[in-house]
């Protein structure tokens, strides 16, 4: 062939090079999450699974121009963050908040502006219950929470009785309304019923008064900083039932693991754990190499849930309803495992996720429940404060 002949095969070639296929798509969403605050711990978390799926998604030709808002951990700023996301047509959608109170309270501002919302971790029952189309979960709702925990406990023994422990926020109420409705179809009793408000310096009393009844389990609902506190001082006045079942959220942060004399043997439950999804064993590693932790639930649920936005955005394009509609009607696999937004037994665009339990054993995370996706026993009854 010659030179002539070449030169117009080669330039046709080069169109469609492997570099050129992966030109940049670019695309906006809008992230609300918890900076600032008392929930920041955990905000932090979130905001570094979300760091990590744009990289990965810029590997696959999607460049995100994120716009973040910070709702402090509270719901009017939340709102007003919301608003100043979906002003316009900016952005085509919005992926957040962490907690339930700031995540129930946009939920009716995204059905009332038609602005997609995928909610990554926000558990309260509400916020896919109340018919809204314009708003999606990942992540499983509060009912997921104590039903494991209750059901784990009694696999592993013969308990009768229980008492709630919980802080008086829309995850920490809701968490245990539904704990205690479950506890009692089980045929436990409830022996106690405990609401705190957050961030108190002091909950012996209560602790001490819960010692007096002498539950079989104890059942914890807290954030960071409360759940650490909790189980110091029921380490002070000497609580110890058969088992102290922890609620998510605090219960599962490296902060509370590193704790060894307060959170060796407790129970939780989590949304997520590496060995979940066939891809989460990678996810684990990569996010431990640059963040220099472990990934808890909460970076994982906002990973996956900008990957699938993003994803949807990129395919679809900025228009709102056709975001809306392709999330309602695709699915996908990551992480999180088979991720497929649906409408049952009351819940709107929420996806059917499985939680499994796990317990702190010698500072390492072991799954125990349920038994087919186990890795290890439960230390069942609690052993005793060493």
């Amino acid at each position: 062939m010659t030179k002539t002949r070449l030169a117009p095969l080669l330039a046709a070639l080069a169109l469609v090079s492997p570099g050129a296929a992966h030109a940049q798509q670019k695309i906006k969403l809008g992230f609300i999450n918890s900076v600032t605050g008392p929930e920041a711990p955990i905000g932090e978390a979130l905001t570094n699974g979300v760091n990590l799926a744009l990289d990965d998604l810029k590997k696959k030709g999607i460049e995100v121009t994120l716009l973040r808002q910070d709702d402090g951990g509270k719901p009017q700023v939340a709102m007003s963050a919301f608003e100043q996301l979906a002003a316009g047509d900016e952005i085509p959608a919005v992926v957040g908040p962490y907690s339930s109170a700031p995540a129930n309270a946009i939920a009716k501002l995204a059905q009332q502006y038609k602005v997609p919302l995928l909610v990554p971790v926000a558990s309260k029952e509400e916020i896919t219950r109340q018919g809204y189309d314009w708003v999606f979960r990942l992540c499983a709702p509060a009912h997921e929470y104590a039903e494991k925990l209750i059901d784990a406990a009694l696999s592993f023994g013969k308990p009768k009785t229980i008492a709630f422990v919980y802080e008086s926020t829309d995850f920490g109420t809701s968490v245990s309304t539904l704990g205690k409705d479950i506890a009692r179809k089980r045929g436990l009793t409830v022996v106690a019923d405990e609401a705190y408000q957050k961030g108190a310096p002091d909950y012996r009393s209560t602790l001490t008064k819960i010692k007096s009844l002498n539950p079989d389990l104890v059942f914890m609902v807290s954030y960071v900083a409360d759940a650490i506190l909790l189980m110091r001082q029921s380490r002070e006045v000497g609580l110890s039932p058969k088992a102290f079942l922890g609620g998510g959220a605090g219960f599962d942060t490296e902060q509370f693991q590193g704790e060894q004399q307060i959170s060796n043997d407790v129970l939780s439950v989590t949304q997520w754990t590496p060995d979940m999804a066939p891809s989460a064993p990678d996810f684990a590693r990569r996010y431990q190499a640059r963040f220099g932790k472990r990934p808890t639930y909460h970076a994982a649920t906002g990973y996956e849930a900008m990957m699938i936005m993003a994803q949807v955005v990129a395919k679809v394009g900025p228009d709102r309803k056709k975001i809306k509609d392709a999330l309602q009607s695709g699915s996908w696999t990551g992480i999180m495992g088979p991720v497929k937004f649906a409408t049952f037994e009351g819940f709107t665009n929420q996806n059917r996720h499985q939680m499994p339990v796990f317990q702190y054993q010698r500072g390492k995370i072991v799954t125990v429940f349920p038994p087919q996706i186990a890795k290890g026993k439960p230390v069942y009854p609690f052993p005793g404060w060493r």
